[in-house]
């Protein structure tokens, strides 16, 4: 084999390499199964954005204790029997490299009534949609201090998933707070 040859060595097993790579994204809902499964006796959700002011996204960050990327919220309001019967709330988190999108869901007077992974394109800590982690959300309302360790369980391999997730459903309550009672 001659000199000139030997540069196509490496390309030619390094290709296959990349292209048998296997994809992680998963999505597990969307976002209209996602409501529906948190809040089946819903007749309505009623699209309600919360765009916060400046004012508004510092008392949330304060109160969170993480910051907002984004100043408005995707946030629909639940109608159930023809009255308001809580929130549905979309909301973005990094895992450790990537978004984990996933919603909350509050009932009336504000306590999580649920949270769902809708979308999760990490390539480890996916053991995060396990519906017995996510149950420990539930009744949550704000103030609690949804920290790992503390009231919420962590789960190893899954760390930065599981602290990145509470500090997001922390600041959805920080948001209902400030912008939704």
């Amino acid at each position: 084999m001659s000199n000139q040859s030997n540069w196509l060595i490496v390309p030619a097993v390094c290709v296959p390499l990349f292209a048998a790579a296997p994809a992680f994204a998963v999505q597990y809902l969307t976002a209209e199964t996602a409501q529906k499964l948190l809040f089946p006796e819903a007749s309505a959700f009623v699209a309600h954005p919360v765009r916060l002011d400046d004012a508004q996204k510092k008392a949330v960050e304060k109160a969170a204790g993480v910051r907002m990327r984004y100043p408005e919220q995707p946030v629909w309001q639940v109608i159930a029997d023809g009255k308001p019967a809580g929130w549905f709330v979309l909301d973005e988190v990094y895992g450790k490299h990537e978004f984990i999108t996933y919603a909350v869901a509050l009932d009336a007077t504000g306590a999580v009534r649920g949270v769902e992974v809708l979308d999760y394109r990490e390539t480890h800590g996916g053991q995060i949609v396990n519906p017995k982690w996510r149950a420990q959300f539930d009744g949550k309302r704000y103030g609690a201090a949804l920290k790992l360790d503390d009231d919420i369980q962590n789960i190893s391999g899954a760390t930065l998933s599981c602290k990145h997730i509470s500090e997001g459903v922390r600041r959805v309550l920080a948001i209902h707070k400030v912008a939704l009672q």
